[in-house]
């Protein structure tokens, strides 16, 4: 009988963005180890190392010392190929809505080639729009709809139990269709694009902000691989050198 890979499981991370309360670290770290998980990113905790997170660890203290702490989202994801983000459907937001047990698998299945990651947002406001442009999509849980609101550590759990059976049922996975660009490569392309934009006069300097979003989210949900970046990139390149052919030219015309 073939065994279910650890390697896969390692290479799922849950990162906690702007975590409130240093007790929800622990009892997520706590919820993650019971369902053979060990990879905790913490995004800009307002408290922590703490002793209130170590005691809701309980055994897992181990790896509550491992977690490693980012100032951003970007950094925590810099070299992972699909992020999911665990949201309340977003009306908004026209991206792809997972069940737990869908995003297991697509977890498991991307795993095989890179870092992948679950985000889970600050307890009381959940995952700014912001946050979300940085995932490929967003997974929801089948709550009660007259109380819906999960704990923060309950929600890990779910999505910890879901990953472990998928794993646990399912040694052997498809590889993935995609030659994914990591979250440092994407981001590199943003910042490309918005200055680009800029350049050719599209967008302005002083308030990118809700097209650049909107754009972000356009492009998460066609998921780009390796080559199309560099070829959009490439684009971009040829869009701005063309436009500072013009710009020479037409001061040349001046004089």
């Amino acid at each position: 009988m073939t065994r279910s890979d650890p390697k896969l499981l390692g290479n799922i991370r849950i990162v906690l963005a702007r975590t409130s309360h240093p007790g929800n670290i622990g009892a997520a770290m706590r919820a993650m180890k019971t369902m053979g998980l060990s990879q905790l990113y913490l995004v800009n905790p307002a408290i922590f190392p703490n002793s209130q997170a170590d005691a809701m660890a309980a055994g897992a203290t181990d790896l509550l010392a491992q977690a490693r702490v980012c100032a951003t989202l970007e950094e925590a994801l810099a070299d992972t190929t699909l992020v999911l983000g665990v949201s309340a459907r977003r009306r908004d937001i026209v991206t792809e809505v997972l069940t737990p047990p869908e995003a297991a698998s697509r977890l498991l299945t991307e795993a095989q080639a890179a870092p992948v990651a679950l985000v889970f947002g600050n307890e009381t406001s959940g995952m700014s729009n912001e946050e979300l442009s940085l995932c490929q999509g967003l997974v929801t849980i089948a709550a009660n709809p007259d109380y819906s609101s999960l704990n923060l550590a309950a929600a890990v759990q779910v999505l910890c139990y879901e990953i472990r059976q998928a794993w646990l049922a399912h040694p052997v996975w498809p590889q993935p269709a995609l030659d994914a660009a990591t979250g440092d490569e994407i981001e590199r392309f943003y910042t490309h694009l918005e200055a680009a934009l800029i350049d050719l006069d599209f967008l302005n300097h002083g308030s990118p902000g809700k097209l650049m979003l909107k754009l972000r989210w356009l492009f998460a949900r066609t998921r780009l691989a390796r080559e199309e970046v560099n070829i959009l990139r490439g684009i971009l390149t040829a869009a701005q050198a063309a436009k500072r052919g013009v710009r020479r030219q037409g001061n040349a015309d001046a004089e």
